[in-house]
């Protein structure tokens, strides 16, 4: 075991070895890597393993810095169909938005500054005026995500107390955070009501008493239930909470304007904005980066009383969002108001119709190298973000089948991570790579093409040299 050890090389011998093949690095973190890669080494060795020069050492250290310091965040090119892929980042921002809110993020602002009066102000005043205009809400208050949104609803006016809920309506949404536990968390106390597949006003009627506070409503905006079924509109909830002077809450998870368009594609299956505010709830409360298509924000809405009794939880210090979600945020209300909706890159892809997915279809598979047969079929997407989960949109994609690639030496498994492996995040169906038009971006058809364009060519590099 002696021997063994004797041929890890001394901290400053690696050390020296390092800088002798890259000056430029990073001293402390070139240390510390160091110091991780001896006690690797040591154990390699004692397992048996082979033994390295010292330079070799350096160079595995000089690997393990390049790979922690390159940047993890990258874009992808979305070819899944899903326009707002949780696990790719939501909702996307379009170059417009983003060169609005540049000067916002790069100088100094009014954040929390009332130039009139030359003294503080709060960072929520900058959305109240375009939430009234928009949906004639008392009060909005922006929270980091809909889930403290949430969190904070039920600690502010029910720690202690009831909270009546259809069971129906107990969801889980991403990441297993469910909304019981959430509500236990805050310290409010969970009244079910109801059966799984049917609730009834009565039921709410029946399970008010001295400890209730709020008569609460999830939209079941992650999952659908048919058949045998039944539940209470918000809008009894809403008149049934004023006549027992409760707080009505409906957490509407998605929230989306029925403007543009949306209203008649989005209708049957999420309720807009405007008609849930026309109700006159006291809170609700949405995501700002799902269908809103903004940044990523829990938006509260509803009555001044109640949202100035939120302002005061101390919770709302850790819960508050930056300068750049406000920015966003009112850039994408703005974009509503004006009625630019192709400044807003969810709501874009959403209302994209099938003639112009069949003909960008068509573009992309007239770039792919002819080599792969590219197939433009129909095809079907999905919103993503928790929102319409029993509803389709009609869409195109270009295939390319399995039969295909065996002059290529691949199925259609290894070509979906030979593409993922380049960024391109694509979907496997039918025996075939699907690249869906639906979510594409610009620049994003060109990439694939160079993608598929670099593999032919390695193929016939390997063709010449059998």
């Amino acid at each position: 075991m002696q021997n063994i050890l004797q041929h890890i090389p001394k901290t400053d011998k690696l050390l020296q070895a390092i800088y002798a093949q890259n000056s430029d690095l990073n001293y402390p973190l070139v240390k510390s890597l160091v110091a991780d890669f001896l006690i690797s080494y040591k154990e390699r060795l004692l397992s048996g393993g082979a033994r390295l020069e010292i330079e070799s050492c350096a160079k595995e250290v000089i690997k393990s810095y390049q790979n922690l310091t390159q940047k993890s965040l990258k874009p992808l090119v979305n070819a899944t169909g899903i326009v707002v892929h949780t696990n790719l980042g939501r909702s996307v921002f379009s170059p417009v938005i983003v060169q609005e809110i540049l000067p916002l993020l790069t100088r100094y602002n009014n954040l929390e500054y009332d130039e009139a009066k030359g003294c503080r102000s709060e960072r929520y005043v900058h959305l109240q005026g375009l939430f009234k205009a928009l949906l004639g809400a008392e009060d909005v208050l922006v929270v980091n995500n809909n889930a403290a949104a949430v969190f904070l609803i039920f600690n502010t006016f029910a720690k202690g107390k009831e909270v009546v809920v259809s069971r129906g309506e107990l969801i889980e949404i991403g990441g297993s955070f469910r909304i019981p536990k959430v509500m236990g968390d805050s310290g409010a106390i969970l009244r079910e009501i109801g059966t799984t597949n049917k609730t009834h006003l009565r039921d709410y009627q029946e399970a008010i008493n001295e400890n209730t506070a709020m008569l609460f409503k999830a939209h079941k905006s992650n999952y659908a239930m048919s058949g045998f079924v039944k539940e209470v509109g918000f809008e009894e909830i809403v008149k049934l909470a004023s006549e027992r002077n409760l707080v009505d809450y409906y957490d509407l998870g998605s929230g989306y304007f029925g403007l543009n368009g949306f209203e008649n594609s989005l209708k049957k299956f999420e309720p807009a904005l405007e008609e849930i505010a026309k109700l006159n709830p006291s809170l609700v409360s949405f995501s700002g980066d799902k269908l809103l298509g903004g940044a990523q924000a829990g938006i509260i809405f509803g009555k001044k009383v109640l949202i100035d009794k939120l302002k005061k939880n101390q919770l709302l210090r850790m819960l508050r969002v930056d300068k750049f979600t406000i920015a966003a945020l009112e850039a994408t209300l703005n974009a509503y108001l004006e009625n630019k909706i192709e400044k807003i890159t969810t709501c874009h892809l959403l209302l994209k119709d099938k003639e112009t997915l069949k003909k960008e279809s068509q573009m992309l598979a007239d770039l792919i190298p002819k080599e792969f047969e590219p197939k433009v079929i129909p095809t079907k997407s999905y919103s993503g973000g928790g929102a319409m989960p029993s509803h389709y949109l009609e869409s195109f994609a270009v295939a390319i089948a399995a039969k295909d690639l065996v002059a290529f030496g691949l199925n259609e498994e290894r070509l979906e991570k030979f593409l993922r492996a380049r960024g391109i995040i694509a979907r496997l169906e039918n025996s075939a790579v699907l690249l869906d038009s639906r979510t594409l971006l610009e620049g994003d058809r060109e990439r694939i093409a160079a993608v598929l364009e670099d593999l032919k060519n390695q193929n016939h590099k390997r063709d010449e040299e059998k």
